[in-house]
């Protein structure tokens, strides 16, 4: 059963899923000695967490016992001004000193294919122990959701959605947000980097204790009301899709839940 928060602006919003992460981390802490996180990319995700660098919320998480995970990565270097690892570094991670051996990053300069087995691989590793119906269980999922329904790299049609075995794929996104099949590992041509992704899928986030959306924008109101009542027509969107055990929690703006206040 998911559960809808709605904030009236963007800085309660911040806050409030900021108070959530405090929360998770606390209890993750406590009751199995970390916190395993899967951070996400975009504009209002950097702003939690220069809020959770902060000198007011930094000292409320012990930042040694946090174990910094992604939800997908684009093909590009860490230092490209593209990366979700670069932006959560300059925001977050430099900030609150993260120990270097805490911080798993998805490796996006290496042949995508790669890329994506060796994070499976690290991610089984790091949380071997810790399962739900097979698949790793991190403690928070952070995730954002598109103006078309997408979320982490999963996009409408992707056959990334359809992936049950592996925890990580590599996938292609072509002009337009089109989703092609699985990435093959070849770069098109220089510059194409940002078109290839990494990205958890469907049962990896779902696997997780907690997850939790963050969405702000009038630009989301549409795709937000298709997907809380989930009357459209076509395929669910992918972040329908996302079907953790204790639902998912949503934290949204009014400017983003406008049009499910007013039911169209």
């Amino acid at each position: 059963m998911r559960s809808v928060a709605v904030l009236p602006d963007r800085t309660s919003l911040t806050r409030a899923v900021a108070d959530r992460i405090v929360a998770v981390a606390e209890e993750a802490i406590r009751e199995r000695g970390r916190f395993t996180w899967a951070l996400s990319g975009g504009r209002t995700p950097s702003e939690l967490y220069m809020l959770l660098a902060s000198p007011e919320w930094s000292k409320r998480i012990d930042w040694s016992r946090v174990h910094f995970f992604w939800g997908d990565e684009r093909c590009v270097p860490p230092d490209h001004r593209d990366s979700n690892y670069r932006m959560a570094s300059d925001t977050l991670l430099s900030a609150v000193h993260a120990p270097p051996e805490n911080v798993h990053r998805m490796r996006g300069e290496l042949e995508p294919g790669e890329a994506a087995s060796r994070y499976d691989r690290e991610l089984r590793q790091t949380l071997e122990g810790e399962l739900r119906n097979t698949f790793p269980r991190l403690d928070l999922v952070l995730l954002g959701m598109g103006a078309d329904g997408h979320t982490a790299s999963l996009f409408p049609g992707s056959l990334a959605l359809t992936e049950r075995e592996r925890a990580v794929v590599a996938t292609t996104v072509l002009v337009g947000g089109e989703m092609g099949a699985p990435a093959s590992g070849v770069l098109a041509r220089p510059g194409a980097g940002a078109n290839q992704r990494l990205t958890l899928t469907l049962p990896m986030i779902s696997a997780a204790r907690t997850v939790v959306f963050l969405v702000a924008g009038a630009d989301k109101a549409s795709r937000l009301l298709d997907v809380l009542s989930g009357q459209h027509p076509g395929p669910p969107y992918p972040a329908e899709l996302v079907r953790p055990e204790g639902g998912a929690q949503w934290f949204v703006d009014r400017a983003a839940h406008a049009k499910v206040d007013s039911g169209r």
